[in-house]
């Protein structure tokens, strides 16, 4: 899923026109974007939780040369998925093995 079907899902289920729709989702990924930015917390019922961490400078490798290098502290963007999306997505994993089992008893 990209961000031009969403657009055409919610389009669909909404009924504004595509421009409209589209001008709706970029507002939405903007306000996601700000806000992280500014390292705040985005809690989305139901969905799950967008954070910043921040990652500790560390010592890498370079493949080619084999040369250690100093990998910079940065920060990084994690998602823990909500109880209910976890419930749904495994959920859905167990139907599709069930379905998959039956077909392979035949």
């Amino acid at each position: 899923m990209n961000k031009k079907t969403i657009v055409e899902a919610i389009h669909q289920k909404v009924g504004f026109s595509r421009r409209e729709t589209a001008a709706i989702v970029d507002a939405a990924f903007e306000l996601l974007k700000t806000a992280l930015a500014k390292g705040e917390p985005v809690m989305i019922s139901a969905f799950g939780k967008f954070s910043v961490r921040e990652r500790k400078a560390r010592k890498g490798r370079n493949p080619q040369t084999g040369e250690t290098v100093t990998i910079p502290a940065r920060k990084v963007v994690t998602f823990k998925t909500s109880r209910v999306l976890k419930e749904r997505i495994n959920e859905a994993h167990r139907d599709r093995d069930t379905r998959q089992a039956v077909f392979q008893d035949r």
